[in-house]
Parts: structure tokens; sequence; C-alpha cells
């Protein structure tokens, strides 16, 4: 009889990663927990109103869990020093994109270059010997026969679905991957959880990327500007473009206006932030860069496809132009709040095409 894998698990201390390690058990598989260390220590501990429930955390209890989890199911648990990296991929990257007036998403780069590259990376340079890396994502992975493609699919639990995070995956990393959770509910997982006997059953999900103020991340230094109207008359002022995203409405200090404002655009290169009512928030088109394609390369120069513009939005139908490496996509009826900084998700049905950064 064939000995089975042995898979390493990304385990985080939640209740996801957690039930994927004992799906994978039952299984026959030999599991191995790991655990990525990305924790700045220089960063403020948040405490009080700004302390979240989030990945970017300190980990001491994260790691208390993970090691009741993994003695608890009998399997090995290691850490991987990921920090330096995912500094540089991921922080600086963040705090670039505020400073040019966009909004990120760090969760779509922590997991194709840190989550499903440096850390199996770094395991195997620990000596840590796999076949195949495993998380708690809620997404599915197949192998299309006819084209010889792996392909990324949707969860079949769309309202857990987090296949928009996970789009920059490309052949190779998606040929090494297991997603346990793909054809699975939340309510399936927890009791998965609850029967192994885990105390993390219950616990609540991670609801941010950092657990304190995005001020504390940015550290950067006021730089006074005006709020001004699209018409260019100044309403307000404030102290950093930073602070602002699309289709941010209160806080912005304004008044006397004969209908709600909205923030519909930001200008970097004046330091100023522009407001309009909510009519002024939708757009038809986008342009994306830096695109990813699943299968190495877009389905043709011109297609149609659906379109997701964040992580929960509904996809939207567009006619997509593919040119120079980045798209233009028209969409069949006018987007709220498309946002630079962003990801644009291209699907066909539930499979995912690929994506790129919204400018």
């Amino acid at each position: 009889m064939m000995e089975k894998e042995t898979i390493l698990v990304g385990l985080s201390g939640g209740v996801d990663s957690a039930a994927t390690a004992v799906l994978l058990k039952e299984q026959g598989y030999h599991v191995i927990g790991a655990t990525m260390l990305v924790w700045d220590p220089s960063l403020p501990v948040p405490k009080g109103e700004y302390q979240k429930n989030a990945c970017l955390s300190p980990e001491k209890e994260d790691l208390q869990e993970v090691k009741e989890i993994a003695d608890r199911l009998g399997i090995e648990h290691v850490t991987v020093d990921c920090r330096d990296p995912y500094r540089k991929a991921v922080l600086d990257n963040f705090r670039l994109e505020y400073a040019c007036g966009h909004t990120p998403n760090p969760c779509v780069l922590c997991n194709s270059l840190i989550k499903f590259g440096v850390l199996p990376n770094a395991a195997r340079k620990q000596g840590i010997k796999f076949d195949k890396f495993a998380t708690g994502h809620y997404a599915r992975v197949c192998y299309d026969e006819k084209t010889g493609k792996y392909l990324l699919k949707k969860a079949v639990d769309l309202s857990r679905d987090q296949s928009y995070f996970l789009h920059r995956l490309g052949q190779i990393q998606l040929s090494q991957v297991l997603f346990p959770l793909g054809e699975k509910t939340k309510p399936e997982i927890r009791e998965v959880a609850r029967a192994a006997g885990l105390k993390v059953a219950d616990k609540e999900d991670s609801q941010d990327f950092y657990c304190g103020d995005y001020n504390d991340l940015l550290n950067f230094p006021n730089k006074p500007g005006d709020i001004v109207t699209k018409d260019g008359k100044v309403v307000a002022h404030h102290n950093g473009i930073w602070g602002y995203t699309i289709g941010k409405r209160k806080g912005l200090g304004i008044s006397g206006q004969a209908e709600p404002m909205y923030v519909v655009e930001i200008n970097a290169p004046k330091n100023q932030v522009i407001i309009g009512p909510k009519k002024d928030l939708y757009k038809d088109t986008l342009i994306a860069t830096n695109m990813s394609w699943v299968c190495g390369e877009p389905p043709a120069e011109k297609f149609d496809c659906e379109i997701k513009i964040r992580n929960l939005h509904i996809p939207a139908r567009a006619h997509v132009t593919v040119q120079n490496g980045e798209i233009r996509a028209q969409f069949d009826e006018p987007q709220i709040s498309i946002t630079a900084g962003q990801s644009a998700v291209l699907y066909d049905g539930d499979i995912v095409l690929g994506g790129g950064i919204i400018q």
C-alpha cells in the first residue's frame, strides 16, 4: 500500500485552517502545520476601539492556539519567519499605494507572494519535506484535461468564496496546492473542528488586514491639502490624501451642501480630494495594469466576462480589451466606486481568468 503524501498546512490559529488539517488527516495524509510570522514588533500594539481580529497582529496568542491545535491533532508544527519579505512585498507596497492616493488590497499580494510563495519555499529551506501545500481558503482547483491547465474556481459556498484574493496564483502554485474547504460551507467546517475537539470551532473570523488603526502602519507626516468640488471650489481641507477613499462620505468636514457629497476622485499630484454627488461615483470603464493570468495568458485580445472590482462586489458583465499588458473593461452597466489600487478580478462563470490593479 502506497503511503499518502505529506501536506504542509498553513495554520493561523483560526477555525478554517484547523479544519483543513483535520480533513486532510482524516483522508490519510501526513500533515505538518506551518505558521508564518509576519508581525513587526516595532509596530504599536493596538488597544481599545482600534483592536481588531486581523491577520496582521501580535502572534503570541495565535501561536498558543496553533500549538493546542497541533497537539490535539497529533501533528508536527513549525514556525516560518516571513517578516522581512512580508514587510518589503506587502507593507512597503501598502504605504506606497496610499501615498499615491490609491486604496490597495494587501491580502492579494500577501497570498500570491508570501502565503503561497515565501512560506512554502522558506519551509523547504528549513529542511521541512512535503509534497503539497494546503490552506483554509474557500476556493477550488481542478485540472483541465483538454488544455493541460490548472483552473482556479469559486468555492461551492459563494457566501464564503475567496477566489478573489487568490487570482494571482499561477500554474506552478496551483499544481502544488490543496483547498479542502472549497466544497464545504462554514457551518460544516465549524462542525468538523467541533467533532475534532478543537476550541477554535467557534472562534470569530479575522475581519481585517491589520489589527489597529491604519495610520499606525502608514506613519506619514501631515500633508495638508484641499477638498474641492469637481469645478475646483475649495470646500474643506485635509491632512493627507491617504485618509480618503472613493465613496467615503463621513468625516469630510463639509456642510451646507444641497445633497450628500462623496469622495469621487483623489488627485495625488495636486494633493486634492475631489467630492461630488452620488451619481458621480458611477463609471462604466476601468483600466487595470500589472495583470496576472491564471493560465499564463489572457483568453483572447478581446472577450466578454464578469468582473469583480472588490471582494464583496457582485460580478458585473464587461467587454475586455487586452493591450500592452493591461486591460480596458467596458461594463454593460455603470458600477459604483471603481477604486484605484483595488484588484479587478475577471471571471468566466465560476472560473477565475486573472486580474490586475485598477488604475
